[in-house]
Formats: structure tokens, C-alpha cells, sequence
């Protein structure tokens, strides 16, 4: 998923964003919570936003950035929705983003990406 993430973003000319493990929970927490509460949202089950979940996490950000989707059964899949979607491509695409986290969590294949660049 980060290989494809930074392939689109080199065609942008933006770096590429590496893996931080605190984003990387924040991401399969809450992709976990989607699944285990068959919603897919932005608000955690708790009523948390994207930006709660991080803190949570112990990521210290300055800016950062959430996809979902749900029921792709690829990376290259929801990529190619993400892609498609304005507002999840500007994420992907936007420039001030260092880092990145990826969540996957089953039943249903709920993705969450989590964005950021710590302070």
C-alpha cells in the first residue's frame, strides 16, 4: 500500500511518505473499530475524530490527513477508488505529508490511512 501510495505521489513530484508506527496503529485501531462496529466513517465508534485517534496513538502532529473504504479486496483496488475520489486523492497527493500508517481489519475489508507530519 505505501509502495502504491508513493508511486502516485512521485507522479505528483511530492516525497515519499515513510511508515510511523504510532500512525500505523491509529490506522488498524480504527479500521479494527469500522469492522467490529460495521460502520465506515471518520468518527470512531467513541465519537472520536481522525485527529483524537492520532493524539491517542502518541503522534504528535502538526498537520495530518484520514481515508476509509470499504470492501476492497486489494491494495491496488482501493487505491484506484481513492484515486477516483477528490478528496481522498488530495490527501494522498498532498505534499506535506511525511509520514503515513495503513489499517486493514476483517470482516469486510476496512481500509483506513493515516496521515501526518509531526511537529
Amino acid at each position: 500500500m505505501v509502495e502504491l501510495v508513493n508511486n502516485e505521489r512521485r507522479k505528483a513530484g511530492c516525497a515519499p511518505v515513510t511508515v510511523n508506527e504510532k500512525l500505523a496503529k491509529a490506522a488498524q485501531d480504527h479500521s479494527q473499530d469500522m469492522a467490529d462496529s460495521r460502520n465506515m466513517s471518520h468518527t470512531g465508534s467513541d465519537g472520536s475524530s481522525p485527529g483524537d485517534r492520532i493524539t491517542r496513538a502518541g503522534y504528535n502532529w502538526s498537520t495530518y490527513g484520514e481515508n476509509v473504504a470499504y470492501g476492497y479486496t486489494t491494495p491496488e483496488s482501493v487505491m484506484e477508488g481513492w484515486m477516483s475520489s477528490p478528496g481522498h486523492k488530495r490527501n494522498i497527493l498532498n505534499c506535506s505529508f511525511k509520514e503515513i500508517g495503513v489499517g486493514l481489519a476483517q470482516p469486510g475489508h476496512y481500509w483506513t490511512q493515516d496521515f501526518g507530519t509531526a511537529r
